[in-house]
């Protein structure tokens, strides 16, 4: 009954509604936080002389929440430093953030912008860029900056010889293309003509041993770069970071978790299935935490205590010894058990490891030769494999140093706060197997499937601006989302539901594609689907079990089947979603998705790559992968 006085008390009618819907959507809060700004900018033009200028090279957010204000003129190109991330799973943002603060503590002008937010007409105006960007699987851009990168690799890229720079690549070197992406840029903003201030910085998974000398001698030289034209902060100025600060607060963060509540771990694959995937249900009461669907919750987990006493135990170390590392000291058993990663292996250690044991396969595995057998090592041995089948002479401090810190696992979010209050639901698959004569589980999975009822998890949100539904409700929605990919459209389809109960107009439809080995097994939420196709909030439900016929099929093979649909939907305005397994999935998807354009759409290769890449840049073609 609220909503009829609500629209009718708006100054716009419901043309205009719709049009500003239409130029808002897509849009992450910074932007909009800008765009609300600017508006009030606009506005407070028409009552009175204001100082804005040059709005359109202001940076995000800097106006917001300024109307009732004059604000000055935001800092010419000249007078300030761009700092534009990509990241994938937030490591690059939190670097890139972290850089601004310091940097506008300083008394810079400074903007921050996601990759796919920049505007890369600016390039050739700008006179100081950084850019913190990560590296995915065999040398990929994140998927929030691949049209950035796109350009710059381009032959559209302008040529900079006014520009001076900095890059900071982050990435696993456990991987071949290690900080690929970030060299890529480096050397091609040299070859552009650009001037490199300091030498790239390749952080890898320890990211702040690299990252925050870079970080200082980065700041150096932009004061340096600036101090001369950098104007004075007038009074009135509302900076960015604090205009987008503003607007998040929240008590709890990724170094300061909340403690949430176990209500519910409930195994959703059948027990006598391959796979152990859990349904949980977490409490946020009390935490103000609020996030939207797409998001992520990290997860500070346990290592498994068997896995613990099973390395003490291979070294011969005592858990009760006092290590001191960094200005801090505990028993060895609590550096393990909460601080170090004891369950993957990564290269650095590897080699490290293979300077004292002084085995012949282990130094063959770490020479160009040896690739194969090093991929075999990281994808299929644990750190307890290692040390059992090629001992080394380790002391206790020493270890505990060459082990990477202990990291959150994200986990996509799959409910909605619309549907479900203060509550964050997850889906986990349980890493459980037998190799190398022993059994091997996962360290957040194994310790979520394990919650006693009254224990409690540290969590905190990861945004992900990114993967967000369609601002006009109206849109239609293509979920992919093979095995637990599926998780956040559990929360698209709660949230367009409560939407659409809620709001005029809202009646975009839903399409979701699902796959697994088996039907009997693996149907992840069957009767929540089935219900929503009965309540009308699921239009469509195309599914792919790959093992329940001689031949396999997987979801591309479903869209293929469904091409000429799906392209007619596209075509008429809906979103693309992509959550779920990054090394091959995703690929095969965006391949299939690429053929639909070809054989409905009647394009080249050529142009129905570059018509995903608009799906791209518009924000109606998203991934989530990992």
């Amino acid at each position: 009954m609220s909503a009829q006085p609500a629209r009718s008390l708006s100054p716009l009618s419901e043309d205009k509604l719709a049009l500003l819907a239409r130029v808002t959507e897509g849009l992450d809060s910074d932007s909009l936080l800008w765009v609300s700004g600017y508006f009030a900018g606009v506005a407070s033009s028409q009552r009175r002389a204001p100082l804005i200028q040059n709005v359109a090279a202001a940076p995000q957010g800097a106006f917001a929440a300024v109307a009732a204000i004059e604000v000055a003129a935001a800092p010419a190109a000249a007078q300030r430093l761009t700092i534009v991330y990509g990241s994938q799973t937030g490591n690059a943002k939190r670097q890139a953030e972290a850089l601004a603060q310091q940097s506008e503590a300083a008394g810079l002008g400074v903007r921050l912008v996601r990759a796919d937010a920049y505007p890369t007409r600016e390039l050739a105006h700008e006179r100081l860029l950084y850019i913190v960007i990560s590296t995915q699987g065999d040398g990929d851009p994140p998927d929030d900056a691949r049209g950035f990168v796109e350009f710059l690799v381009g032959k559209r890229a302008p040529k900079l010889p006014q520009l001076k720079f900095a890059v900071l690549g982050l990435g696993d070197s456990s991987y071949p293309q290690f900080c690929a992406i970030g060299a890529k840029l480096d050397a091609r903003l040299a070859e552009l003509g650009a001037t490199r201030l300091i030498a790239r910085g390749d952080a890898d998974l320890d990211i702040a041993t690299v990252a925050e000398p870079w970080g200082k001698q980065a700041l150096d030289h932009a004061r340096d770069v600036l101090k001369s034209d950098a104007p004075a902060a007038p009074l009135a100025t509302v900076t960015p970071l604090r205009a987008a600060a503003a607007a998040h607060v929240s008590a709890w963060t990724r170094e300061k978790p909340f403690t949430a509540a176990l209500l519910a771990n409930q195994r959703i694959s059948a027990r006598d299935g391959s796979k152990d995937i859990r349904h949980i249900e977490l409490s946020l009461e009390g935490a103000n935490l609020a996030y939207e669907p797409g998001d992520a919750l990290g997860v500070w987990a346990t290592n498994p205590p068997a896995l613990v006493d099973a390395l003490l135990t291979a070294l011969r170390f005592d858990g009760a010894s006092a290590i001191a590392l960094h200005n801090e000291t505990t028993s060895l058993r609590e550096w393990l058990l909460r601080k170090r990663e004891i369950t993957g292996l990564n290269k650095p250690f590897l080699a490290a490891h293979a300077q004292r044991a002084q085995h012949a396969d282990l130094a063959r595995a770490l020479t160009p030769e040896g690739k194969d057998a090093l991929r075999r090592l990281l994808a299929e041995y644990q750190l307890i494999d290692l040390v059992r089948e090629f001992p080394a002479s380790w002391s206790a401090e020493e270890f505990v140093a060459a082990l990477r810190p202990l990291a959150p696992r994200l986990y996509s979010i799959a409910s909605s706060r619309k549907a479900v209050g203060d509550e964050a639901h997850l889906t986990a698959a349980v890493l459980d197997y037998e190799a190398f004569g022993t059994r091997h589980v996962g360290a957040a999975s194994h310790h979520l499937a394990n919650l006693a009822d009254d224990a409690g998890v540290p969590v905190f949100i990861e945004t992900n601006e990114r993967f967000r539904l369609p601002a006009d409700a109206s849109r239609d929605v293509i979920m992919i989302g093979p095995g637990t990919g599926v998780a956040p459209f559990r929360g698209f389809v709660q949230e367009r539901a409560e939407t659409r109960s809620m709001t005029a107009g809202a009646g975009g439809r839903n399409w979701l594609f699902f796959g697994n080995p088996h039907f009997r097994t693996d149907f992840l939420y069957q009767i929540e689907w089935q219900q929503a196709l009965k309540a009308g909030t699921l239009h469509r439900l195309d599914l792919a079990f790959s093992r329940d016929q001689s031949e396999k099929v997987y979801v591309q093979h479903t869209l293929r089947r469904r091409g000429k649909e799906l392209y007619d939907w596209i075509q008429n305005g809906a979103h693309v979603y992509v959550c779920g397994d990054a090394t091959r999935m995703a690929a095969d998807v965006e391949t299939a998705l690429r053929d639909i354009f070809i054989e409905h759409g009647g394009k080249s290769e050529d142009d129905a790559r570059e018509a995903l890449s608009d799906l791209a840049a518009q924000r109606r073609y998203s991934r989530d992968v990992y």
